[in-house]
């Protein structure tokens, strides 16, 4: 039989609650005061734009129906050879493909999914679409996510050869159900965050390394760390120019399989296990001049651009990783008994729990409200990134807490989230690098203030 209340609350039907109080005051007061009560994702998704609002319904809905069902079975299961696919995973991807979830970055139909009355929130809407994934699971939803990351490059080229020459066909290919990854390659196996923040950037002697040819140009390098690098069909590479530095940075898009491409290995992660996270080598790749994108020597601003955009859906990913341990830790509070009672009936549980949702709660208004912004700056972005990741991570670990000896189980779901909540802090640069990068940001203001 259902309580009809909390132990420590009155019922809902008492005088003394708000529910029945509101409603006795005059008409004028209730439209100032009274609301209708609405569960914590129904009233999040209320705050947003139509189009927004509906995207969320339909993400939450295939995270429910294609991702959560086959989570545990593929973060259990060992990454397959290189260059393959597992089965489960082929077929969330094709699945998400053909509804329009990997090709709604920019591009409109028929070229693109995107919505187009999202058009001036795209990393609003990208946001809102991780986070639901990533409740669902953080290795397909970063499987899912990695080739809007591959992608931006070449949108913020905003060459229109370049976007009819790489994305068009791809997109076409992904809304057929097809498999056309793409992925980012910054990340070199003696440079992680040299490569995201200028001060490192410029003392670093860049690995991988651009040589001029007849009709092109010639790769040679490493990258590491690069999400579906094995699986990739478009790669946006970035390298210097010979014999020079890390100001020399350009963008090559190199489209395997091809000559000199070598995938080495697949990483064995902590977290974020279904998805593929592979080490390859360039052993002098050729690279026709028409794969030059966004100009010779401007990989760095295309770089820091990509960043800046892709580190505020990486804070909804904390968020969604928060709201997956929250929801376990409630709906272990209801169900479990201790000394008779549920153990939600305690004032002790109850306090962590409401602990648990004002924190999400706030670094979701945190994502929201940055994301809402066209054009991310530098500051927003990392400190958005920095704190929702670096709090998500404080839910994790109250839900494991309130869950006691079962938060270790991996049917419980929450020492899953709390593995996959620990690698945003680190990776689109850890959370010290993008501490610096605030600081960066706003120099000029801290010169003033230093040095009238």
């Amino acid at each position: 039989m259902r309580q009809e209340a909390l132990d420590g609350f009155v019922a809902v039907t008492d005088p003394l609650s708000t529910r029945t109080a509101f409603p006795r005051l005059n008409p004028l007061s209730r439209r100032i005061v009274g609301y209708t009560p609405k569960q914590l994702w129904e009233r999040d998704t209320d705050r947003l734009p139509r189009p927004l609002a509906a995207l969320r319904r339909r993400a939450r809905e295939f995270a429910d129906r294609v991702i959560a069902p086959v989570a545990l079975e593929l973060d259990l299961a060992p990454q397959p050879p290189l260059t393959e696919v597992h089965p489960l995973m082929r077929e969330v991807l094709s699945r998400a493909g053909r509804e329009g979830f990997m090709s709604d970055m920019v591009l409109p139909p028929p070229f693109g999914t995107a919505i187009v009355m999202t058009e001036h929130h795209p990393v609003w809407a990208l946001a809102v679409k991780v986070e639901e994934f990533a409740r669902a699971c953080g290795g397909l939803m970063l499987n899912l996510m990695v080739p809007a990351l591959g992608q931006c490059p070449i949108l913020f080229s905003g060459d229109p050869n370049a976007i009819r020459r790489f994305l068009i066909p791809a997109f076409k290919e992904v809304k057929a159900g097809e498999l056309h990854p793409f992925s980012f390659a910054i990340t070199e196996p003696t440079a992680g965050s040299d490569v995201e923040e200028g001060h490192g950037a410029e003392r670093y002697s860049p690995g991988t390394v651009a040589r001029r040819v007849p009709g092109g140009w010639r790769l040679t390098g490493r990258k590491r760390f690069i999400g579906a690098a094995d699986l990739s069909k478009t790669i946006c590479v970035f390298a210097a120019l010979e014999g020079e530095g890390m100001q020399s940075w350009t963008v090559f898009v190199v489209q395997p399989p091809t000559p000199g491409f070598v995938p080495l290995r697949k990483e064995h992660k902590m977290g974020m296990r279904a998805s593929g996270t592979a080490e390859f080598e360039l052993r002098d790749v050729f690279v026709p001049e028409s794969h030059v994108v966004g100009g010779l020597r401007n990989g760095w601003a295309l770089n820091r651009a990509t960043l800046n955009v892709s580190r505020i859906p990486v804070a909804a990913m904390g968020v969604g990783f928060a709201r997956a341990a929250l929801e376990a830790a409630l709906d272990f509070a209801c169900t479990t008994t201790l000394a008779g009672k549920p153990l939600v009936d305690y004032q002790e549980i109850q306090l962590m729990l409401a602990d648990m949702i004002a924190e999400t709660a706030a670094i979701r208004g945190m994502v929201w409200d940055q994301a809402r912004t066209f054009i991310p700056t530098q500051a927003a972005a990392s400190m958005t990134k920095l704190y929702c990741t670096d709090h998500a991570l404080n839910v994790c670990n109250t839900a494991m807490d309130l869950i006691g000896n079962h938060s270790v189980l991996h049917a419980n779901r929450v020492e899953k989230a709390f593995r996959d909540a620990r690698l945003p802090i680190i990776f689109e640069g850890t959370n010290q690098i993008n501490r610096l990068a605030v600081i960066e940001d706003i120099q000029e203001e801290v010169l003033a203030k230093c040095r009238p």
